[in-house]
């Protein structure tokens, strides 16, 4: 048992210092230097191979489009500025438009249509590019869509450029297509909404004002008929008109009467009579004067400002009843010229030859980046060697 021991003892020694020469010789600079560049050749070929012979080919369909709004009250004047887009800044509509194509709601849209998970998890496309299973969650299949679908925005030109990939070339024209149509339907339906909730809120304003005035205009018609009286107003007016003439007339009998007095004795019947009428006058225009204004009691001139207050809540009311459908015709004018157009400056392209994935291009960019880093690597090799040494 003490020899086997020993045995053993000794042999892990020899075992750890045999795979530490096998190390150091693995790892001596030249061997290194050879392996790496071997092993960075091996995997660009690998990739050479996958990107030349294994990648399944991918149609790239493409369409331009801008955002217009019509003008339906204006006889369809087109807009020419519209067709510049928005020179030297970004437009929110296209904004908008440009987020609503790569969410997820236009997937599942899309989805529903053409089958995307069925197509991109085609089994039959190699594994790198496709998804693995069409049971693939809608995180990662959204994942998956942001990688085949782009939407860029020219902000200088105003222009939405939309690109889809695909297996064969009708569905990538398809996807394509739905975006546009989709991103118009979408973009009507938001402005739709918005004209429609504005119409509303001023319809039940109208109502409200139309009810408002018409009882105004029912508290002036029954104070006229309490007070019997079509116009306060015009009553007091006639009534100053007869207490003017009443002052006239009381003129002219003080006048008689002075003359009288020129001839006759104050007692005289002729001047005892002027004197009634005198009296009986000045009677008649102060009754005629507290008719129309007096301290206490129910006098014109309250009636008149009672009816000139309700009048003009009436004519206030139905000013602003006037301005409520003013702005409710404008409304509806405006909620015509909502309508936004998504114009199609080139149309959804029929692809005929697949333009990704760019083989040679990205095999000699794979090999380019290959020998990059094993040159840093062997970099780092000789400086370590250096140090050594």
């Amino acid at each position: 048992m003490n020899v086997r021991t020993n045995l053993q003892n000794t042999r892990l020694p020899r075992a750890a210092a045999g795979l530490a020469q096998r190390a150091r010789g693995w790892f001596a600079p030249a061997r290194l230097q050879r392996r790496i560049f071997s092993t960075a050749l091996v995997l660009s070929l690998a990739a050479a191979v996958y990107w030349l012979v294994i990648a399944s080919d991918r149609y790239v369909s493409e369409a331009h489009v801008i955002i217009q709004r019509t003008d339906m009250s204006g006889g369809q004047t087109v807009d020419f500025t519209g067709l510049l887009g928005n020179v030297g800044g970004i437009t929110s509509d296209q904004l908008l438009l440009r987020d609503h194509l790569l969410s997820i709601d236009m997937l599942l849209a899309v989805d529903a249509k053409l089958d995307l998970r069925a197509h991109y998890s085609d089994w039959k496309r190699d594994p790198l590019s496709r998804m693995w299973s069409a049971g693939t969650p809608l995180e990662k299949f959204h994942a998956h869509w942001l990688k085949r679908v782009t939407v860029e925005f020219d902000e200088y030109t105003g222009v939405l450029v939309v690109k889809a990939q695909a297996y064969d070339p009708d569905t990538a024209h398809a996807i394509v297509a739905m975006l546009v149509a989709e991103g118009e339907r979408h973009m009507n339906a938001m402005a739709h909404e918005l004209a429609r909730g504005q119409v509303e809120f001023l319809e039940r304003q109208v109502e409200q004002m139309n009810e408002r005035a018409m009882a105004a205009r029912q508290a002036v018609i029954a104070y006229q008929n309490e007070k019997g009286l079509a116009s306060p107003q015009g009553a007091a007016q006639a009534l100053e008109g007869i207490i003017g003439k009443l002052e006239a007339r009381l003129t002219e009998l003080q006048t008689q009467r002075s003359a009288l007095l020129g001839y006759l004795m104050p007692d005289s019947p002729g001047v005892v009579e002027i004197d009634l009428q005198i009296a009986a006058t000045r009677q008649q225009i102060a009754r005629e004067q507290r008719r129309i204004a007096a301290p206490e009691g129910d006098a014109l001139n309250r009636s008149v400002e009672e009816f000139q207050r309700l009048e003009m809540q009436a004519n206030f009311a139905q000013d602003v009843y006037r301005t409520a459908l003013v702005a409710l015709e404008k409304g509806r004018i405006e909620a015509t010229r909502t309508l936004k157009k998504v114009s199609v400056l080139q149309s959804p392209s029929k692809p005929q030859y697949p333009l990704q994935p760019r083989r040679i291009y990205n095999s000699i960019v794979f090999l380019l980046v290959s020998l990059v880093v094993a040159g840093v690597l062997n970099l780092v090799a000789v400086i370590i060697r250096d140090h050594r040494d």
